[in-house]
């Protein structure tokens, strides 16, 4: 560890990291569950009021690739409390909208808020750790990253219907209040005598040398391949779960939670491999031979069980990727941590929101195993690169 804090306090900043690593999932995915109420309610079109999704993960990618080099040039901790702050004022202004149209420009900034908390809570974590500890924080950082857009609809989908959708912006509210008031404490993680001095022009053209670096950008492709998987999944099992295989809304929560905890275990497992990079091979491994046997099921008419049964696996591989692409690719971007961990959320979010749109094309089953088998091809190809190289990487 680079930085020496008392137990209390590294508690505390797990915790801290924690929080904000969930923070962007439940913005974009707790009030999911209320779109048709919000539809009614606005007068509005589907593809209007399915806008302001789109605006909220736009501000999202856009929110890191702002926040995350800012704070190299200006610290960690005022920029942190500036992107919770626009989130507060843009969730507040959200709830008094009149018009969809104006929800959906305060979606915006709010997702511009909410980014500052996920690209913050990675470049804190490599400010204060390296090598295993690091992999460790942000094992808890991916997990959490992984696990909240899965349950996030879920607990909407709880709220929904007694409260509506103003109730659950309210409750997003209080967890930006909430943070705001729990970043008192937060210690400036990335000193004066660290930070970038040049210009803000040249501080953008940073980016270059890191986008340059080959051994960053492939662990930052692999990360967003197991990402489009991740989007893949959430975007189609209602559908598969309730559609094709019949299920109600109750199971179909329950096995949305349990197939969550299939990300935080493969974080977790991740750590127990002597080489980090290892991991990432592994999970690459295990979401190509899943997408294949997704498809044979399909194809052989295997049912519930098959599908189940891969997805859970497959998401135990996403964990185990979350974790090894992102430590590696946090260490190999440290020179500039805050673009690094900018490159690293937007990439994910870019690729998330490509896959959406496409496993709704066609046979939703088969579209969907055929985009999850793309990513999975291209993130072991990447992969394989990189494990012939592994004794530079490890």
């Amino acid at each position: 560890m680079e930085q020496s804090f008392g137990k209390k306090y590294l508690v505390y900043l797990y915790l801290f990291l924690g929080a904000l690593a969930a923070f962007p999932p439940l913005v974009t995915d707790m009030y999911l569950p209320a779109l048709p109420m919000m539809k009614m309610e606005f007068r509005a079109t589907t593809s209007a009021v399915q806008m302001s999704l789109a605006a909220c993960i736009l501000g999202l990618a856009a929110g890191q690739l702002v926040f995350g080099p800012f704070s190299d040039k200006w610290g960690r901790k005022p920029l942190l409390k500036s992107a919770l702050l626009l989130f507060i004022i843009a969730t507040v202004a959200s709830i008094f909208s009149t018009s969809i149209e104006a929800l959906n420009v305060f979606r915006f900034f709010q997702g511009l808020g909410g980014a500052g908390g996920v690209v913050l809570s990675r470049s804190v974590a490599t400010d204060c750790y390296s090598g295993r500890e690091l992999a460790k924080t942000l094992a808890v950082i991916g997990a959490i990253n992984g696990i909240a857009p899965v349950t996030a609809p879920v607990i909407g989908g709880l709220f929904s219907e007694s409260i509506g959708w103003k109730g659950i912006f309210c409750i997003l509210l209080a967890i930006g209040v909430l943070l705001y008031a729990v970043s008192v404490p937060f210690r400036e993680s990335h000193p004066s005598t660290k930070r970038y001095e040049g210009s803000l022009a040249s501080l953008f053209t940073q980016v270059g040398k890191l986008l340059c670096t080959p051994a960053y950008m492939r662990y930052v492709l692999i990360f967003g391949m197991a990402n489009a998987v991740l989007f893949g999944y959430i975007s189609s099992a209602s559908f598969i779960l309730q559609n094709d295989f019949g299920l109600s809304e109750l199971m179909f929560g329950i096995l949305f939670g349990i197939n969550s905890m299939g990300i935080g275990a493969g974080s977790m497992l991740s750590l127990r491999l002597r080489n980090i990079a290892n991991a990432s091979h592994i999970g690459c491994t295990g979401m190509f031979v899943c997408s294949l046997l997704q498809l044979c099921c399909y194809f052989l008419g295997i049912g519930f069980w098959g599908y189940e049964i891969l997805v859970f696996v497959m998401l135990f591989s996403v964990g185990m990727v979350f974790t090894s692409a992102t430590t590696l690719a946090m260490t190999e971007g440290r020179a500039m941590i805050g673009w690094a961990s900018a490159v690293v959320g937007a990439t994910g979010f870019m690729f998330g929101g490509i896959v959406t749109p496409l496993v709704g094309i066609g046979e939703i089953q088969l579209s969907t195993y055929c985009v999850m088998g793309s990513c999975s091809v291209m993130s072991i190809l990447l992969s394989y690169i990189v494990y012939k190289r592994r004794p530079a990487v490890a």
